[in-house]
């Protein structure tokens, strides 16, 4: 168990801390930009505290206390990344979470990486640091992962992928064995991936269109 500062102090922070928090770890602050932050203000039970002071000011020694980056992947996990550098800069070390209800031992699982309850991961999968598995996704045998990667829940992933540096990888999401995905792709919501994706790509099927039939003129529900 350790003490843990978290970058950022909005919804995703605020789930991390919840995880935290029930495996056993104490959530010391929520850390934020000086331009975001309010004097007072609370996540939970941890306060909210200025970036410009941590390791200065507050939290001394670094050595004591470990982090993670909790961010959405808004501007395809490039803010992610930039704060998770800023940490280690600041001297503070990266911790990984990885849930209780996460299989197996042998995959490899880089630091600051958070891995939610009930994602399967075969073996031989390898994941880099500062990624967020949401709950509920398949990684298969042999899958390369690489860093500041964030994928939503329910996405399979077939055997011996390749998933390059902050791609965003959206709900439903289905990508077939042996793909490579290159660095910086965002693949959409129920998006169906059946060969290798170029760098900056974006492949998205589209939402369901609303039909013409209103809800209360159908004969059963």
């Amino acid at each position: 168990m350790s003490n843990v500062l978290i970058f950022g102090a909005g919804q995703v922070a605020e789930v991390f801390a919840g995880y935290l928090g029930r495996a056993g770890h104490i959530v010391e602050a929520h850390v934020v930009d000086i331009e975001h932050w309010k004097p007072n203000t609370w996540v939970g039970a941890a306060p909210v505290v200025p970036f410009e002071q941590v390791g200065k000011v507050t939290f001394t020694p670094p050595q004591d206390y470990s982090f993670l980056v909790g961010m959405s992947f808004k501007g395809l996990n490039k803010p992610r990344a930039e704060k998770y550098q800023a940490m280690i800069d600041r001297g503070f070390a990266p911790v990984s979470f990885v849930h209780r209800m996460v299989g197996n031992s042998a995959t490899k699982i880089g630091q600051g990486s958070f891995v939610m309850d009930l994602n399967v991961i075969q073996d031989g999968v390898r994941i880099g640091e500062n990624c967020i598995l949401w709950s509920g996704n398949h990684v298969g045998h042999h899958t390369k992962i690489g860093n500041n990667v964030f994928i939503a829940s329910h996405a399979v992933i077939g055997g011996a992928c390749e998933i390059g540096d902050n791609c965003f990888i959206g709900v439903n999401a289905t990508i077939r064995d042996n793909v490579k995905i290159g660095p910086r792709c965002v693949i959409g919501a129920g998006a169906l991936i059946l060969s290798d994706c170029e760098a900056d790509g974006v492949y998205s099927p589209g939402g369901t269109e609303r039909s013409r039939v209103p809800s209360h003129r159908l004969r059963s529900i």
